[in-house]
C-alpha cells in the first residue's frame, strides 16, 4: 500500500481474491473447539488460583480494600457517609409511605441491605437503599393482599396480626423473594438480562412510575383518607378518590406542603447552578424536615389541627421473621418485575459511576449483591432495596470514595433508629409526602425526550409512549410487559423489514453505494449488486426473496418455467415439422398462431434446468422467439448479494437461499461478497453447495466479484451496442451449436 498524506489517497495492488482463491494462498488455522464435557469439567476443576479468584469475585471488597488510602480517602468518606446517611433517613421515611407500610421500616432499608452491599458490591458510589418506583411496586402488592377496606388475603401467617403487621409481613416476604430471584439470575450468570431494558424502555417506565408516586402522595399533601387500589386503572380510581374528598382538604397539610415544595425547588436550583461553587451541596430537605418538626411540636399539629404525623418510632430493632411461603405464592409474578427493575436502575446508577471514576463493574456480581442485601434485609422486615439517583448523586458528589461511605451512612442510620428517631415523631407525614413528589422532578422532566425521539427514532418513541401509558393505566407490572412486548417487536420489525438497496459504483474507485443516495454513481449495465443489511432468518428470508426479486424485476422461477415451457414446445413443434431450422435460425412453417398448452400438471419437470437436448441451435432468449412464442427477456447476466452485513443465517434461510440456483438455471451468474467465514463453514456444514452452486462464487469485497465479472462479460463498445440496437430488430434469434 501507498499512501500520499498531502493528498489523502490511496492506491492498493493485490490479486484478486475469491474465498476458494484467498484460502489456497493464506493458510487458515484451525482450533479445536472445546466439548460441553471439557467445560463441565474444567467448571467443576478447583485450583488455588481459581479459589483465590472466585473468593475476590464473590467479596469485591477484598480487592479495593487492599487498595484503599486512608490519609487521602478516609476523610472524603466520612462527610460523604454523614450527608447520605441524613438524605437516607429522610427518604427512607417518605419512601415507606408508597409501600403502605409504617414509616420506620423505610429506615429499616438504608441499614440492613447497606450491610450486605458494603461486602459484596462492585460499585464504589451508589448508595443503596429504598428507591420510590420500587417503593410504590411493593405497596400495590401489599395493598393487594391487605386492602384498606375487606377482608386480607387468606393467608395462614396473618392471624392474630393487625392490619399493620399483616402489611409488614407481605413487604417484608415480597422483599426476600425479590432476593431470592436476583440471587438466582446472579449465580445462574444471566446479568446480561438488564441488555433488553433499554433506556428508552427505563426512562417511559420511570416516568409512568413517578405519575403514579405522584397520584399516590396527593392523599398525604391534601390530608385526606383515601383507600389504596391495585390494578389495571387503579390511578384513574384514585384520582376520582381524591378529588371526590377535596372539599375535606386540611389546609395546614397543603400549606406544609406548598412551602416545603417551594423552598426545597428553589434550593435545589441554587445547589444545580452553583455546584462547581458549593463542596457540599445545601441539606434543604433535612432542614426543612427540622423546621417541619420544631413548628408541629409548638403547635401540637396533630392534636389541634388533625394533623396526621409520622408518631411513634421504635428505638430497638425488631425481631427478624421467616417469610410467608403462601405470600411467596401470591406474589411471584410481582415479584420478579420488581427484581428486574431493580437490579436495572441500580446497575445503570452504577454503571455511569463506574465510567466516570474508571474502574469495572460486574452485572451478575451487582445481581448477586442486591440478592443476598434484599434477602438480608426481607428476613429483618426492610424495604425492597434499590438505589435511588439522587441520594447517589449526595453520596458522589460530596467526595464519597468507596462503599466506606455508605457503611458509615448505615451507621447514622443506625444512630437514629436507636437513639434520636424519637424527634422525628412529630414530624407531619404531608411534609414527607412533599420531599417525594420534589423528588420526582428528574423522572417527570425525561416526558420532554418524547418530540426529540419523535424526529429522531419513531420506533423508539413508540416503545417510550407504550411503555409510559400502559404503565399509567394498566399498573407498572403489565407496563412493563407491555414495553418489553413492544420493545421486541422494534426488534422483529428493524430485523424482518430491513432496508435493502441495489448498490451502484462511485465512478473510478472501489467503493459502491446505494444508486438512490448518490448523482455521480454507475451502475455497471448486466449487473445487480444487492446489499442485505441484517441477519437472514426465519422470519425475513421472504421478504428477502421478494425484495430480491424486485430489485432484478423479474421472477427467476416463472422465466425459468416459461422457459422450459417454451423448449418442450420447441421440440414438439420440430418432431411434427412445423419449426423448420434455416439460415437465419428456426422458423414457424405456418403462420397462424400456435395456442401455448396450459398443463402444468407436471410441474417438478418446469423447475429442473433447462434441457437444450434434441435441439440444434442455442435460444437466445432476449430475441424474439418463433411460433408466436413469449418468453420475458433478463437484462442481467450478474446478480451480485452483498453480505457483509449479514452476521448470521438460520435453517429457514439456508432453504431459502437454495433459491440462487433459479437465477443459475436461467443463466444469471450469482456472486456472494463479503460474507463471514463463519458463515460459509456452516454453509460447507449443512450442505449447501452442489453442482450447481459452488464455492467459488464466494468473494471477499464487491470490487472483487466485479473485476470477474468484468473478465467474463466484458462492458460492451459504443459500436457493440450500436450492433446489438439492429441486431434485435432482426428475425436472428439463434445460433447454430458448436
Amino acid at each position: 500500500m501507498i499512501i500520499n498524506i498531502n493528498t489523502k489517497r490511496y492506491s492498493v495492488t493485490r490479486p484478486l481474491y475469491s474465498e476458494d482463491a484467498f484460502e489456497d494462498e493464506h493458510a487458515k488455522v484451525y482450533r479445536k473447539h472445546k466439548t460441553f464435557l471439557h467445560h463441565v469439567i474444567q467448571y467443576f476443576t478447583c485450583t488455588s488460583e481459581r479459589a483465590k479468584n472466585t473468593a475476590i469475585s464473590l467479596l469485591p471488597i477484598i480487592g479495593w480494600m487492599k487498595t484503599y488510602s486512608f490519609k487521602e480517602w478516609l476523610l472524603n468518606d466520612i462527610l460523604s457517609g454523614v450527608s447520605t446517611g441524613l438524605v437516607a433517613v429522610l427518604q427512607g421515611l417518605a419512601f415507606s409511605l408508597l409501600a403502605s407500610i409504617p414509616t420506620w421500616y423505610g429506615l429499616y432499608a438504608a441499614f440492613f441491605p447497606v450491610i450486605m452491599y458494603f461486602f459484596l458490591g462492585t460499585s464504589r458510589h451508589i448508595s443503596v437503599g429504598s428507591f420510590p418506583v420500587l417503593s410504590l411496586m411493593v405497596g400495590a402488592v401489599v395493598t393487594r393482599l391487605v386492602p384498606d377496606e375487606g377482608l386480607p388475603a387468606n393467608i395462614t401467617a396473618f392471624e392474630g396480626l393487625t392490619k399493620e403487621e399483616q402489611r409488614v409481613l407481605v413487604s417484608a416476604s415480597l422483599t426476600f423473594l425479590v432476593g431470592l430471584f436476583q440471587l438466582g439470575m446472579g449465580l445462574l450468570q444471566v446479568g446480561f438480562i438488564v441488555m433488553y431494558l433499554s433506556d428508552t424502555l427505563i426512562s417511559g417506565f420511570t416516568t409512568a412510575a413517578a405519575v403514579h408516586i405522584l397520584i399516590s402522595q396527593l392523599k398525604f399533601v391534601l390530608g385526606l383518607t383515601v383507600p389504596g387500589f391495585s390494578g389495571p386503572l387503579s390511578i384513574i380510581y384514585t384520582l376520582e378518590s381524591v378529588f371526590t374528598q377535596i372539599t375535606s382538604t386540611n389546609i395546614h397539610d397543603l400549606v406544609t406542603s406548598i412551602v416545603v415544595m417551594v423552598m426545597v425547588l428553589g434550593v435545589k436550583e441554587i445547589n444545580d447552578r452553583f455546584k462547581s461553587k458549593l463542596k457540599v451541596p445545601i441539606p434543604i430537605e433535612i432542614i426543612m424536615t427540622v423546621i417541619a418538626c420544631g413548628v408541629s411540636y409548638a403547635f401540637n399539629f396533630s392534636e389541634n389541627h388533625g394533623v396526621d404525623v409520622v408518631g411513634k418510632i421504635p428505638n430497638t430493632f425488631e425481631s427478624p421473621i421467616a417469610p410467608s411461603l403462601q405470600v411467596f405464592q401470591m406474589a411471584a409474578v410481582d415479584a420478579f418485575p420488581i427484581a428486574i427493575v431493580g437490579f436495572a436502575v441500580a446497575f445503570a446508577v452504577a454503571k455511569v459511576y463506574s465510567v466516570k471514576h474508571d474502574y469495572v463493574i460486574d452485572g451478575n456480581q451487582e445481581l448477586i449483591a442486591f440478592g443476598a442485601s434484599n434477602i438480608f434485609g426481607g428476613a429483618f422486615k426492610s424495604l425492597a432495596a434499590s438505589t435511588a439517583l439522587s441520594r447517589s448523586a449526595v453520596q458522589e458528589s460530596t467526595g464519597g470514595k468507596t462503599q466506606v461511605a455508605g457503611l458509615l451512612s448505615a451507621i447514622i442510620v443506625l444512630v437514629v433508629i436507636l437513639g434520636i428517631g424519637f424527634l422525628l415523631e412529630p414530624l407531619p407525614k404531608s411534609v414527607l409526602g412533599a420531599v417525594v413528589i420534589v423528588n420526582l422532578k428528574g423522572m417527570l422532566m425525561q416526558v420532554v425526550t418524547v418530540p426529540y425521539l419523535w424526529k429522531k427514532d419513531r420506533p423508539d418513541c413508540i416503545v417510550w409512549v407504550g411503555t409510559c401509558l400502559a404503565a399509567i393505566f394498566l399498573g407498572l407490572d403489565i407496563g412493563l410487559a407491555v414495553g418489553l412486548g413492544l420493545e421486541l417487536l422494534t426488534v422483529v420489525f428493524r430485523a424482518q423489514f430491513p432496508r435493502c438497496s441495489v448498490l451502484a459504483n462511485i465512478s473510478g474507485t472501489d467503493i459502491y453505494r446505494d444508486r438512490k443516495d448518490y448523482v455521480n454513481i454507475y451502475e455497471p449495465e448486466g449487473v445487480k449488486i444487492f446489499r442485505i443489511p441484517s441477519p437472514i432468518f426465519f422470519a425475513n428470508i421472504d421478504f428477502f426473496r421478494d425484495k430480491l426479486k424486485d430489485a432484478v424485476g423479474f421472477n427467476p422461477l416463472r422465466i425459468l418455467r416459461k422457459r422450459n415451457k417454451a423448449v418442450k414446445k420447441m421440440k414438439k413443434l420440430l418432431k411434427k415439422g412445423e419449426l423448420t431450422l434455416t439460415s437465419n435460425g428456426l422458423q414457424a412453417t405456418c403462420s397462424m398462431p400456435i395456442e401455448e398448452s396450459e398443463d402444468e400438471s407436471n410441474m417438478e419437470d418446469l423447475d429442473k434446468p433447462t434441457d437444450y437436448s434434441d435441439l440444434p441451435i442455442q435460444v437466445n432468449w432476449n430475441a424474439e422467439l418463433p411460433a408466436n412464442i413469449q418468453v420475458p427477456p433478463v437484462n442481467i447476466h450478474s446478480l451480485v448479494l452483498d453480505f457483509s452485513v449479514v452476521s448470521f443465517l438460520d435453517i429457514s434461510a439456508l432453504k431459502g437461499l437454495k433459491a440462487i440456483k433459479e437465477f443459475i438455471r436461467i443463466n444469471v451468474d450469482v456472486y456472494i461478497v463479503g460474507c463471514d467465514p463463519y458463515i460459509i463453514e456452516k454453509l460447507r456444514n449443512c450442505k449447501f453447495f452442489d453442482d450447481e452452486i459452488k464455492t467459488s462464487i464466494f468473494f471477499l469485497t464487491i470490487h472483487d466479484a466485479m473485476l470477474f465479472i468484468n473478465e467474463s462479460h466484458p462492458p460492451k463498445t459504443v459500436s457493440e451496442k450500436v450492433m446489438k440496437t439492429f441486431g434485435d430488430c432482426t428475425s436472428l434469434i439463434c445460433s447454430f451449436k458448436d
